[in-house]
């Protein structure tokens, strides 16, 4: 594995020693200037900026293209988190052990999950990082959109003064994002469902699959932390040769050497040529894309992943 159990509570213990033990707890916001928010994820930093808006000064741990399964804290971490209003991460085990040192220093932290409020019947099961479900719920657009109300509410008790902008900037947000659901499913009904079969790095896009009507396969688990073998590229590499899938899709955060032995496997063994869909079309899946990207933006990020998955799919 790229890491160990044990090695990973080594680096947070020594990183986060002091967390939830002494310490004063987080900083006071006294409603002069904007509330300093730390993410883990650009994900949440980007629903938080959206609902927030000028309001909130966000800083992100995991920046453009880093996967946070693999993701080791570092000792500048623990100084940007100690000196946030607030912490906010995706929650659902994406952030691996770190979640267990935001649910355990409340004391510390002023922290919530995301995903806190989701209803687990809506979570795909899956055994991640001592998790029990997938943690990557913004595949499903609608789903995603229901982060929206908790982030609203935890800036609304932080600092009722914005309470009018937090509702507007939420309810102008899940309005966005029921025309974007919409927008996917209509492009998504441009391909016969037959055609429907989405091979990716790491099994990211299950909720994707559950939302839009796909058939989704992973060259890696859940987690990219998760150990690949010759089992693993010889059964995909059947895949591709039973079904005729004509591309598969690399993942910016995610390496793809991986891939490119799966579809030597499929020429070989198969007679299948397959296109490996990268370089500007590779899809985001576990983080945003640097400014200016097409994936700079959540929106961007799924209206790019739609348009790359229809256009290589539908060939």
């Amino acid at each position: 594995m790229f890491r160990s159990s044990l090695g990973l509570a080594l680096v947070l213990g020594s990183v986060f020693a002091a967390a939830g033990c002494g310490g004063g707890g987080p900083p006071a916001f006294e409603g002069r200037g904007p509330i300093q928010v730390v993410c883990t994820t650009t994900l949440a930093a980007d629903l938080v900026s959206r609902v927030g808006g000028d309001r909130v000064e966000v800083d992100t741990l995991m920046g453009p293209g880093v996967d946070p399964h693999r993701y080791l804290p570092t000792a500048g971490d623990r100084a940007r988190l100690d000196a946030a209003h607030l912490v906010v991460f995706n929650g659902l085990h994406l952030e691996g052990k770190m979640t267990d040192v935001f649910e355990k220093g409340r004391d510390r932290y002023r922290a919530f999950a995301v995903t806190r409020d989701l209803d687990p019947a809506s979570l795909r099961p899956a055994e991640v990082d001592g998790g029990e479900h997938d943690p990557h719920v913004w595949f499903d657009v609608a789903l995603w959109a229901k982060t929206i109300p908790v982030v609203r509410d935890e800036l609304t008790k932080l600092d009722p003064a914005g309470a009018e902008v937090y509702a507007r900037n939420a309810d102008a947000y899940a309005k966005e994002l029921a025309a974007l659901d919409a927008e996917v499913r209509a492009e998504v009904g441009k391909l016969p469902p037959a055609r429907r079969v989405l091979v990716t790095s790491h099994d990211a896009f299950g909720y994707f699959g559950r939302a839009y009507g796909f058939e989704v396969h992973g060259l890696q688990g859940v987690s990219t932390a998760s150990e690949t073998g010759t089992q693993d590229r010889q059964r995909l590499a059947r895949l591709l040769g039973q079904k005729k899938i004509p591309a598969v899709f690399t993942e910016t955060s995610v390496p793809d050497d991986g891939l490119k032995a799966v579809l030597d496997t499929a020429y070989k063994d198969f007679g299948q040529k397959v296109t490996l869909v990268g370089g500007d079309d590779a899809l985001y899946s576990d983080a945003l894309g640097p400014p200016g990207s097409p994936g700079a933006t959540y929106p961007g990020m799924i209206r790019h992943n739609v348009a790359v998955i229809v256009n290589a799919l539908g060939k």
